[in-house]
């Protein structure tokens, strides 16, 4: 986006993460989306810094979470949706005022994953893909809302993208009297973020072709980016089911399938 000419101002819980961000000249701000109080600050110090306006926002945090749907932990998936879905309306919220001060026309852009748009996506992400369909929702009704205000509401939704996304998420681990547990490894390595069949874009291509979409005299009300994205799209258009072979082989559904088939076949003798 700075390449494109816009002022950009990054934020993170910790700014140590944002050093080579820093050094590329981009102004870093630190805010936690879960605190109301570090958000107000951050309002603040935009508004300090700009006079009091933002051409625009970008919501980007978020979080992941899998498990199986009969194994998932109550708070956690609380937290997922919380982080997910809240967090994007505390944000967007705090920051309209600014939004509204905008002189050039401001957009608001939620950055959601492709995932939301198949409903259940990828097996055993079920609640996270939950989270990304209720944000979508939540974006869609701000975009009818604001936009009477001159504030244009982007959906993003991103595909397959190579970052750290994976290493923050909560430890995967089966119950240990799962029913999924003959097809353990797969499952779980699945659970991960290492999704068979399922590629992902460089992050700079990402952000490359994203930059170009938003900066845009009249950016599409809906953006998609990174791997698969597209197809999650194109799904869209066919009978539910029609990709249930590319779903189940990204989840180890497939694996999951054929040792079950084998265990019933040649069932293990006492």
């Amino acid at each position: 986006m700075k390449d494109r000419g816009w002022r950009v101002f990054a934020s993170a819980r910790n700014l140590a993460k944002l050093k080579t961000v820093q050094a590329a000249g981009i102004e870093c701000i630190n805010i936690d989306v879960g605190s109301v109080d570090s958000i107000s600050a951050a309002v603040e110090e935009v508004k300090n810094l700009t006079g009091g306006s933002l051409d625009a926002l970008i919501n980007n945090a978020g979080g992941a979470y899998s498990m199986p749907i009969i194994h998932v932990d109550n708070q956690m998936s609380h937290d997922l949706f919380e982080l997910n879905v809240f967090s994007v309306i505390r944000v967007t919220q705090a920051f309209v005022p600014l939004l509204l001060n905008s002189t050039h026309g401001a957009l608001l852009v939620n950055n959601k994953s492709a995932m939301g748009l198949l409903g259940a996506g990828i097996p055993f992400q079920g609640m996270y893909a939950a989270s990304k369909a209720a944000a979508a929702s939540v974006t869609e009704s701000l975009r009818l809302e604001l936009g009477p205000f001159g504030i244009q509401v982007i959906n993003m939704y991103t595909g397959g993208v190579k970052s750290g996304f994976w290493k923050n998420a909560p430890g995967v681990k089966l119950p240990e009297d799962s029913i999924y547990n003959i097809a353990k490894e797969d499952i779980e390595s699945s659970m991960s973020g290492n999704e068979k069949g399922i590629n992902k874009s460089v992050a700079e291509v990402w952000a490359k072709q994203v930059a170009g979409d938003l900066s845009r005299k009249k950016p599409s009300h809906a953006v998609y980016r990174g791997a698969s994205a597209g197809l999650a799209r194109f799904g869209t258009l066919f009978p539910t089911g029609t990709f249930d072979g590319t779903l189940k082989q990204a989840g180890a559904v497939d694996v999951l399938e054929r040792k079950l088939m084998e265990q019933r076949t040649h069932p293990k003798t006492q």
